[in-house]
């Protein structure tokens, strides 16, 4: 069959929707196109997903290739198609299985060497992909920011040709382990108000705001310690919920700096230096 359907997953804010990749092989001059409004860096994988297939000794079929991004109306950008773009071609020439591939999605930025590189954001796609009950093929770097979300099962691999090789039943990935400390361990913060000298009225004021949950101003002049106050707030707030520490944890994963894996259930402070 010349038509293969793979699952993967666009950003959007902290939300994960759903992106079915349609590959369709046909009879023509050979060329690959991308619809469903990609973005630059999307429509770029073209030819990281040529030199990928190439240099992993994979056939790249010589015919004319249409892949479909849907939903058409959502904004598709990043190198995260990457890795469903390769593997719905791979499985429309017939070189992997496609019958089971609806039990999985796909997530990956690939390098000319096949090799399979970190994408942000994977956290939120971790939660929806569990929603889903479908397993996640996803980088090797991402793979213990994902298993926050208990009970996915996420397999990670470091190259193209595992994905392959597990699809193909010839060596399979086990499932990766979440392997970071519980919540209640991590909760404990590593600076102590109790560090902070003088400063009554400040630290009062803090007491009050973390005991009723209110918002808390500060103004004064460079030096008087307004940063090293507000940085031990979170040590005298209380402890983070399961859904509390998924939910700030899910901000950091979609930011450029990523999420900090040692800093699970501790509640973030951001300087504002």
């Amino acid at each position: 069959m010349s038509l293969a359907i793979v699952y993967s997953r666009a950003l959007t804010g902290i939300d994960a929707p759903q992106v079915t990749v349609e590959v369709h092989l046909s009879n023509g001059l050979p060329s690959l196109s991308i619809v469903g409004l990609p973005e630059a860096a999307v429509k770029e994988s073209k030819d990281r997903v040529r030199g990928a297939l190439l240099n992993s000794h994979f056939e790249f079929p010589a015919r004319r290739i249409i892949v479909n991004l849907a939903p058409a109306d959502l904004p598709k950008e990043g190198g995260r198609f990457d890795l469903p773009i390769a593997m719905g071609i791979l499985a429309a020439s017939g070189q992997i299985p496609q019958e089971k591939l609806n039990q999985y999605e796909f997530l990956g930025e690939l390098a000319l060497s096949g090799e399979i590189r970190r994408v942000k954001g994977i956290l939120p796609v971790a939660i929806k992909c569990r929603q889903q009950q479908r397993a996640l093929f996803l980088p090797k770097e991402n793979a213990s920011e994902a298993v926050i979300a208990q009970g996915i099962e996420a397999f990670a691999a470091t190259h193209l040709l595992q994905v392959c090789s597990h699809l193909n039943q010839i060596e399979k990935l086990t499932p990766h382990h979440n392997e970071q400390s519980s919540l209640v361990e991590n909760n404990q913060c590593t600076l102590d108000l109790s560090d902070v000298k003088g400063q009554h009225h400040a630290k009062r004021a803090l007491e009050i705001s973390a005991a009723g949950g209110h918002s808390l101003l500060m103004i004064g002049p460079p030096g008087t310690g307004k940063t090293m106050l507000a940085s031990r707030l979170p040590g005298i707030m209380p402890a983070m919920t399961e859904q509390e520490a998924l939910e700030s944890a899910t901000v950091s994963s979609i930011s450029d700096q990523g999420f900090d894996i040692s800093k699970w259930g501790q509640r973030s402070f951001r300087s504002p230096h």
